[in-house]
C-alpha cells in the first residue's frame, strides 16, 4: 500500500491531466497500448526507462512509474532504469523524491551509491546509475521507454526489448548552477509523475 501522502500526491496529479496537451497524450497513449497488449496476454510487464546517464529523467521515470503502477493496481508491472553509460544518480533527483515524501536510504559507499527508494509499506525500488543492459535489469521482452532525445537517437534498436517507445523529456540538467535549478527539477519530476499516472489510467 502506498504511503498516504504519496497517494494524495497521485490524486493531485490526476486532477491536472488537463495540463497535458492533446499531442502529448497521443505520445503517451503509445506506451499505454504497449502495456495493454502485455496485460491482455497475461504477460509480466517490465518497463526500462532509458536516458544517457541514468541520473535524472530515467530514474524519475522508474520511480514514478512504480508508484503509478501501484496506484492503479498493476501488480504484475515492474519498473527499471538504465543509461547508455553509467554515472551516478544526481543529488537533485534524490532531493525531488524526498520532497515528494519518499523514504530513501543510500549505501553512500562510492561515487555511484545504491539507493533504496520506498514509496509505501513493503514497496520500494533499489536503484543506482547503470547501463540499460546491466544484469540487474530485464534482458528480454521488456518495454524500453526512451526518456531523452540523445538516447533515442543513439539507440534506434534496444537489444532484448519487445517494444521501444520514445517518450522524451527536457533535461533538468540545463538548470544546474542557475537560480532556476530547483524549480526546473521539480517541474520535470511533476511532469513525469503526471504523465505516467495518465499512461496507467488508460489501462483496462
Amino acid at each position: 500500500m502506498l504511503y498516504p501522502h504519496i497517494k494524495q500526491r497521485c490524486q493531485s496529479h490526476i486532477q491536472h491531466f488537463d495540463a497535458i496537451s492533446e499531442q502529448r497524450k497521443d505520445s503517451l497513449s503509445k506506451l499505454s497500448e504497449a502495456i495493454q497488449i502485455k496485460k491482455n496476454a497475461n504477460e509480466s510487464i517490465d518497463l526500462v526507462f532509458v536516458c544517457t546517464h541514468n541520473s535524472r529523467r530515467s530514474v524519475l521515470g522508474e520511480i514514478w512509474g512504480a508508484i503509478a503502477a501501484q496506484y492503479f493496481g498493476l501488480s504484475n508491472l515492474k519498473t527499471f532504469s538504465g543509461g547508455t553509460v553509467a554515472t551516478a544518480i544526481h543529488p537533485n533527483t534524490i532531493k525531488c523524491l524526498v520532497v515528494n515524501g519518499l523514504q530513501i536510504q543510500s549505501s553512500g559507499i562510492d561515487e555511484n551509491p545504491e539507493y533504496v527508494i520506498a514509496y509505501g509499506e513493503s514497496l520500494s525500488n533499489t536503484t543506482f546509475s547503470k547501463t540499460f543492459d546491466a544484469d540487474s535489469n530485464p534482458q528480454s521482452s521488456f518495454i524500453a521507454v526512451m526518456t531523452c532525445e540523445e538516447a533515442a537517437e543513439n539507440c534506434p534498436f534496444v537489444p532484448g526489448a519487445a517494444t521501444r517507445i520514445s517518450l522524451t523529456y527536457d533535461d533538468p540538467k540545463q538548470f544546474d548552477g542557475t537560480f532556476e535549478e530547483w524549480k526546473g527539477y521539480l517541474q520535470r519530476s511533476e511532469q513525469i509523475a503526471r504523465e505516467l499516472l495518465y499512461v496507467f489510467s488508460l489501462i483496462q
